[in-house]
């Protein structure tokens, strides 16, 4: 009884764990390095060039600094080419760049 007691929660920690990881590997995530002389302070995107949501990246990306982000589920129905700029501390904006996301290991490098 004790073995099958055991061998039960051990199958059950197996489906949890796959669970998570099928769950993990569902997530469109990216990189994005900052390689200006000033902190990141919102990575705005868009589908259409015109209407933009944003990432919370917390109090900014620092330069010199990589963080990797992961999409909100709510964004999964939404096309993979999406437009792409950084808001600096002085207010200024990058220039909008088109990214596909649904590729794998897409990093975005931010420049001076």
């Amino acid at each position: 009884m004790k073995k099958t007691s055991v061998k039960v929660l051990l199958f059950a920690l197996l489906l949890t764990t796959l669970a998570s990881v099928s769950a993990y590997a569902e997530e469109y995530k990216f990189k994005v390095t900052n390689s200006t002389k000033t902190v990141i302070t919102k990575i705005l995107v868009s589908e259409d060039g015109q209407k933009y949501g944003f990432f919370d990246i917390g109090k900014g990306i620092k330069p010199g600094q990589t963080v990797e982000l992961v999409w909100d589920k709510s964004t999964n129905n939404e096309a993979c080419k999406q437009h792409v700029k950084a808001v600096y501390a002085d207010g200024s904006e990058s220039e909008p760049a088109m990214f596909d996301f649904c590729e794998s290991d897409v990093a975005l490098e931010f420049n001076d």
